[in-house]
């Protein structure tokens, strides 16, 4: 899923909240209308009067936000930060805490969640083609009057982006866009870790609002991907992942397989008479902010709180996420017989010493 479909996603996801507001509104909301009204009237303890929360889908932090560099006395968590690549998008020092594995999961039948065989690659299978090749042929947007009839609610300025951007491969071959990509053997000489998907041969043939494969994104697969292990626990890493299998995930089951077996041409590398997954090491691509792209992204971060820590609420594909992320819990707010909101007993305590919460970009 290219950004062009990212944004899709984030209306759609968007209008999910909105129906999510008018659902409370008619049930919840009305007793609370009163209260709330109250409070609007009150001074607050901050600026702060609302709250928006964006939440991307199918790629992860650093895919977004791997070279951004925040403002003068803030901080962020990022492959740059880490040393793990350079300004300029290329391995740095620190390349190896990204480091990518096959693993060996043929002794046993039951699913592992931290294969116990693992080999470094010694370079990262090829990043396959995703999108259409002609956003014209294959998408049928041809006009700005297709473009804007295709989705509702896009910024103007924004349609003629779904005019361009289509790659011009044809099927799931090496996407020689990338640097490092070839449409021969060897298909690819990629290190086995991040790469730059943009820009990064001199040609601007991948530019930021090109389309490009998706990533897995799958409740098993997230899990084996990330490689989680008690035994793998650190002072600097208490969860014990060590997030080491995304390619090797990615080009051995994909998206899904369903239990069936694959296929006797199955092959974890491309070549033209092998089956593949049809992804490559997609997930290990990033865009560099700091060479232009994502230019709406990156305005967003200058100017509002991100969530540089944060993953998601729950492993999987675009259901759950959603779901969880806006669903209304009763762990910290309490109801009390006159529709009034109060603060729950066993959090009393806390809030009373707790001084008010600063809210920073980083």
């Amino acid at each position: 899923m290219s950004l062009k479909q990212i944004v899709s996603k984030s209306l759609y996801g968007l209008r999910v909240a909105f129906v999510g507001v008018t659902v409370f509104q008619f049930g919840l909301g009305g007793p609370l209308a009163g209260a709330l009204q109250a409070q609007e009237i009150a001074p607050t303890r901050t600026p702060i009067k609302h709250v928006i929360v964006i939440v991307g889908e199918n790629r992860t932090f650093d895919h977004l936000f791997a070279t951004y560099k925040p403002r003068n006395g803030e901080s962020v968590d990022n492959l740059l930060s880490k040393g793990i690549v350079n300004e300029d998008g290329t391995p740095g020092p620190n390349y190896s805490l990204a480091a990518q594995f096959a693993a060996d999961a043929t002794d046993s039948n039951e699913f592992q969640l931290s294969p116990k065989k693992k080999t470094l690659y010694s370079k990262l299978p090829a990043p396959l083609n995703g999108g259409p090749t002609d956003v014209c042929k294959d998408n049928g947007i041809c006009t700005l009057g297709d473009a804007t009839s295709s989705e509702n609610g896009l910024d103007p300025n924004y349609y003629q982006f779904l005019l361009t951007g289509g790659s011009g491969l044809s099927g799931n071959v090496p996407d020689t866009r990338i640097a490092g990509v070839n449409d021969s053997a060897p298909y690819s000489s990629l290190p086995p870790g991040p790469f730059q998907l943009t820009n990064s041969n001199g040609k601007d043939t991948f530019t930021w609002d090109s389309y490009a494969a998706s990533p897995v994104h799958r409740f098993y697969q997230m899990w084996q991907q990330f490689d989680c292990n008690a035994t793998q626990a650190t002072h600097r890493n208490p969860s014990g992942c060590l997030g080491d299998l995304f390619t090797w995930t990615e080009v051995t089951v994909g998206s899904n397989v369903n239990g069936v077996a694959q296929p006797s041409n199955f092959s974890t590398d491309y070549s033209p008479t092998a089956k593949t997954t049809g992804e490559g090491a997609t997930a290990m691509g990033f865009y560099n902010v700091l060479q232009g792209d994502m230019p709406y992204f990156k305005e967003l971060a200058d100017h509002y709180s991100m969530s540089d820590n944060y993953h998601q609420p729950v492993m999987g594909g675009t259901g759950a996420t959603p779901t969880l992320s806006l669903a209304p819990t009763t762990g910290g707010l309490k109801m009390d017989t006159v529709a009034e909101v109060s603060v729950p007993p066993f959090m009393a305590a806390e809030v009373t010493a707790t001084a008010p919460t600063r809210i920073s970009r980083a």
